[in-house]
């Protein structure tokens, strides 16, 4: 069984207009919203064996919040930053391993969602997660079949 669960960064901090958009934190919200959310995850019984996540300091941070709650490592991957849904795929994939979540940005978060959900996730807000889980082994058949299940939770 192969799943894949990707969480949108949680919000940012738009306060400081000169910084650069890979080096903005998390706002306030942001901050709160990432553990219980990782919480949230948690409590459904989900454990991936690895996080990637995008360098961006707003997605670091969100990665790590979820790491500390489910007891898993972050693997920083710069690729991830600003990535389409098919790079953000294709990492889930290249990781090797079979149950794997990503934490990057959209539009590339809701492109995805909406492509592994057949149209039903049509907006990954921030702090958003959505779980797919199928019933093949093989990365490159999860585009063929559907997920046997599939899951969208958001903060509000």
């Amino acid at each position: 069984m192969i799943r894949l669960t990707i969480v949108r960064h949680a919000k940012s901090d738009w306060s400081s207009p000169d910084l650069a958009d890979h080096d903005r934190p998390l706002n306030a919200r942001g901050r709160r919203d990432a553990p219980v959310m990782a919480e949230r995850l948690a409590s459904t019984g989900a454990r991936p064996t690895v996080i990637l996540s995008s360098t961006a300091v707003r997605a670091r941070t969100t990665a790590e919040a979820f790491a500390r709650v489910l007891g898993v490592d972050v693997r920083p991957d710069p690729d991830l930053y600003g990535a389409s849904a098919a790079d953000l795929l294709a990492a889930a994939s290249g990781s090797g391993l079979s149950d794997v979540m990503v934490v990057a940005h959209d539009p590339g978060m809701t492109d995805l969602a909406d492509r592994l959900s057949r149209g039903r996730i049509d907006r990954m807000p921030t702090c958003a997660i959505a779980t797919f889980a199928w019933d093949v082994e093989d990365w490159s058949l999860i585009d063929a079949v559907d997920p046997v299940t599939w899951e969208h939770l958001t903060p509000r």
